[in-house]
């Protein structure tokens, strides 16, 4: 592999016209295309084989034209002035005009009367009218929404405290300002890495090229393979930090060749011989972590994955020949000061400068003379931050999550003050009477028992098809929607099903928001186990080929569930212990998101996999070349540690940009994400790593023979790739036309 890239860099430095032509013409493809291609499909959400899944089919089948559809819900919450009822004579009027006034709405499909609908609380302080639109939340116009603002509004005007709950108003969309800090701050940490403004800004422009095509392709073909508006969220993040990062990668082993006294093309060609095999495999365990989260069976986790997968692959094949054609326009402006200086006196080699020892090869030495006791203060340590982790909690929290700024939360707040806790949680119970005799009264028995069931405060009287087989009641809890309450609640009456229908005939199944939001924890749960084996075990065979090692890719394999659970650590003390909630702008604390645990598996994986390999592969490198262990992880840390120090702040500040978003959904992602990369690259690569490295010596690059006849050698530390180059002289450098550095 080593030679076959080391050829392509060459190529693409020579025929740097003919590249750049080219990824401009995919580019300009791809927009064209993304432009003109069909709106992306509104974001649809099923979990097959679940209850709640299993009564939603059951409606769709039963009640056709129950006039329930995907579009968008807005809940108007009025609330009387202090001392007054809601239905005084003034405030009724109001909500009337306000219904009225929101029902010629040319997207809205019905408006129900609070008073008509006895929407109104015991104790007379409350009520809200539903809004149903005709189509989903991100298709709304702004003239929809503006109205339904306008309304609200009008309403206050006449002293009632009105809040808008639902889904009409919330937008999938985030602010860009976190990705602007992520760039900005990638900016200065390159250009502090490189001191360069032209090998800082390469990184960049190469990512946001990267990222700029596979959105761009990912959108022109989102509506004939399925994807939606929101499947390009993880790809964005992720496109982001790995195409800085691979382009980092190689353009410091260029920097390292140059500093050797190489001309620019055979520096190109060595690192992207080099570095770019690194780079290869390490986008390879990505995309492997990524492509696996189809394991979890939800059809958006694996679209999500899948897009972000291509967008790395995107990343790779840019930073393999457009980065190499980039650096032929600029061969001497990415390097340092110092080798440009010694470049113009026509010094034939600054090694010098390459051989100064610096922080990270200080620390390699510190590590092997104390292995023993950093590998133990890096285990300690991790295993500290993983404790709470062991109270991990998963639900997925609603507006009450929000900040109390939002008029969401405000409304989730005031429905719960007027109707009780569980009534922003109610349960959807479908009871399927095909098999009684009597399927009226098998409804009512079921009513009657759900009545009775404790932790219910009211049971909806069932309402029947026009078949009269199938019949819908709902059930409001006494306690929060997230609470484990609610969670036994759902789970005693679904134990209680099999009675039911050997008594009465009819099947009982359970569902609404509340009951898939536990079927989702349940589901995603159950699918940790089998992603963590498929993903780790293809990624351990990689590695294997990578290293030709067992010992290395086993010890990649545990410092990653160290850091990941480290991280999880995190995200249960800040976000459900509510640990700095106040610090972070957290308001309500609770259980984690249902999907946080999966998909932080996947993306701190692949991201781990690739300081391993970044790091360990110079290491490996220089074991190769004849150094002994503990020099090789001196020599690795030489010449990778100050770059990884790099990538990894470069990411870090990317994924920390999203915790000052609103979302929490977003905040978690943020700081579990942050805090992985963290762990992984200053506590996991850059400590236990080099530690155990040391304390194995020789034995931790062991392989089988018999494994060695059966793995293909693919060369990543390019030791075939140096033993051509010096037994066939390259004729375009031989004899007086060589120089030791063409600029």
């Amino acid at each position: 592999m080593a030679t076959f890239l080391y050829r392509l860099g060459r190529v693409s430095f020579r025929k740097r016209h003919w590249f750049l032509l080219l990824w401009a013409a995919v580019l300009a493809a791809a927009v064209f295309g993304a432009v003109k291609a069909p709106a992306a499909p509104a974001d649809s959400f099923s979990i097959p084989g679940t209850q709640s899944q299993k009564a939603f089919d059951l409606l769709d089948e039963r009640f056709p034209n129950s006039g329930s559809s995907d579009g968008a819900t807005a809940r108007l919450v009025f609330v009387a002035p202090d001392g007054q009822k809601i239905t005084a004579a003034d405030n009724k009027a109001a909500i009337e005009h306000t219904v009225s006034e929101l029902t010629d709405g040319s997207q809205v499909q019905s408006v129900l009367d609070p008073f008509k609908t006895h929407a109104v609380s015991k104790n007379g302080t409350t009520a809200y009218a539903t809004v149903n639109y005709s189509e989903s939340n991100s298709e709304l116009t702004d003239a929809t929404t503006s109205a339904l603002k306008e309304a609200a509004q009008d309403a206050r005007d006449t002293g009632l405290t009105v809040e808008i709950g639902g889904d009409a108003l919330q937008s999938m969309e985030t602010s860009s300002s976190s990705e602007v800090i992520g760039v900005a701050i990638a900016a200065v940490v390159l250009l502090i890495t490189f001191g360069s403004v032209v090998a800082a800004g390469l990184p960049l422009i190469t990512a946001l090229l990267g990222i700029g095509t596979g959105i761009a392709i990912i959108t022109a073909l989102a509506s004939t393979i399925g994807f939606s508006s929101t499947t390009t969220t993880l790809a964005l993040m992720l496109g982001l930090a790995v195409g800085i990062d691979y382009a980092l990668f190689i353009l410091s082993r260029y920097r390292a060749e140059r500093a050797e006294g190489r001309d620019p093309e055979e520096a190109v060609g060595l690192a992207v011989g080099t570095a770019g095999s690194a780079v290869v495999f390490a986008g390879l365990t990505v995309i492997i972590a990524l492509v696996g989260l189809s394991v979890a069976g939800l059809a958006l986790l694996t679209k999500m994955g899948l897009a972000a997968a291509f967008t790395v692959l995107i990343a790779v094949l840019i930073a393999l020949t457009l980065l190499p054609a980039l650096l032929g326009f600029f061969p001497k402006a990415v390097l340092s000061r110092s080798v440009r200086k010694k470049a113009k006196k026509g010094e034939a080699s600054a090694h010098g400068a390459a051989e100064k020892e610096g922080p990270g090869t200080r620390w390699a030495r510190f590590v092997i003379r104390r292995p023993l006791v950093v590998l133990l203060f890096g285990v300690v340590v991790l295993g500290t931050c993983a404790v709470p982790a062991l109270d991990l909690q998963l639900g997925n929290q609603g507006d009450e999550s929000k900040s109390t700024s939002t008029t969401e939360r405000r409304a989730y707040d005031d429905l719960s003050d007027g109707f009780g806790p569980g009534f922003n949680g109610p349960l959807t119970i479908v009871v399927d009477a095909q098999g009684a005799d009597d399927p009226k009264g098998a409804a009512k028995t079921i009513a009657a028992d759900l009545k009775a069931t404790d932790g219910v405060v009211s049971v909806t009287p069932p309402t029947f098809n026009k078949a009269g087989d199938t019949a819908v009641l709902t059930v409001t809890p006494s306690t929060a929607p997230s609470s484990t309450e609610t969670k036994d609640l759902v789970h005693n009456i679904r134990d209680e099903a099999d009675g039911i229908k050997a008594h009465t005939g009819a099947e009982m199944l359970v569902s609404g928001t509340t009951a898939v939001n536990i079927d989702l924890a349940d589901k995603v749960t159950g699918a940790i186990l089998p992603y963590l084996a498929l993903v780790v075990g293809l990624a351990f065979l990689l590695l294997m080929v990578v290293f030709r090692s067992i010992l290395v890719p086993l010890k990649a394999a545990l410092g990653f569930l160290l850091s990941v659970c480290a991280a999880f650590g995190v995200i249960v003390a800040v976000f459900q212990w509510g640990w700095l909630a106040d610090l972070l702008g957290i308001e309500s604390v609770g259980p984690i998101s249902s999907i946080i645990p999966i998909f932080m598996i996947g993306v701190v994986f692949g991201l781990a996999m690739d300081y391993e390999v970044f790091l360990v592969t110079r290491m490996r490198e220089a074991y190769v070349h004849g150094e002994r262990p503990g020099q090789a992880v001196v020599t690795g840390f030489r010449h990778s540690g100050k770059v990884v120090v790099a990538a990894a702040v470069i990411m870090m500040s990317v994924f920390a940009g999203f915790i000052g978003q609103g979302e929490s959904l977003i905040k978690m992602m943020g700081l579990g994400l942050a805090s992985a990369v963290f762990f992984d690259a200053f506590l996991v690569r850059m400590t236990i790593v080099p530690a155990l490295l040391a304390l194995l010596g020789d034995k931790a690059w062991w392989l089988p023979r018999w494994l060695q006849k059966v793995l293909p050698n693919v060369d990543v530390e390019g030791e075939k790739l140096n033993r051509a180059l010096k037994s066939v002289p390259d004729p375009r450098t031989d004899g007086a036309e060589h120089e030791a550095s063409r600029v």
